[in-house]
C-alpha cells in the first residue's frame, strides 16, 4: 500500500469538538482523506482512499 503525501493536506477542524477536548482535524489531500488528533498534530494520522471516506460518510446518513 503506497503511503498518501499528506504534506499539502488541508486540515479542518471538526466542528463537533470542544476547546477542552475531543479535538479532531480532518485533512483533504489528493486522493486522501486523513484524521488526526488536533492537540497532538504530529502524534499518528489515519489516512484513508477518498472513495473509502465518501463511502463511511455516506452509510452514516
Amino acid at each position: 500500500m503506497t503511503l498518501p503525501d499528506l504534506s499539502q493536506a488541508v486540515w479542518r477542524k471538526s466542528s463537533r469538538s470542544s476547546s477542552q477536548a475531543n479535538c479532531v482535524e480532518v485533512g483533504f489531500a489528493p486522493g486522501a482523506v486523513a484524521v488526526r488528533d488536533t492537540k497532538d498534530r504530529t502524534g499518528g494520522t489515519l489516512a484513508f482512499p477518498a472513495a473509502s471516506w465518501a463511502a463511511f460518510l455516506n452509510a452514516q446518513r
